[in-house]
């Protein structure tokens, strides 16, 4: 299994640290501190989403460049 989060679990921890930078009670040191987590998570799920694109563009490449309804298995 990888270290790296789901897509879920980076939006999540990312919702926390905004959460927590919303409160009013926070020092400078701590903003400060939340402020570099929340670079980092939304830094993890925006890698997670590059990588979706790449997987749904190779896809669609495999499929001889277009995927329509008509090619699904619904």
């Amino acid at each position: 299994m990888s270290d790296r989060p789901s897509f879920r679990e980076a939006l999540e921890r990312l919702e926390g640290v905004v959460r927590e930078l919303e409160r009013n009670d926070l020092d400078l040191d701590r903003a400060l501190a939340l402020f570099e987590q929340g670079v980092r998570e939304l830094r993890d799920a925006r890698a997670l989403l590059e990588d979706a694109e790449l997987r749904v563009r190779k896809v669609v490449e495999e499929a001889g460049g277009s995927l329509g309804l008509e090619d699904a298995d619904v």
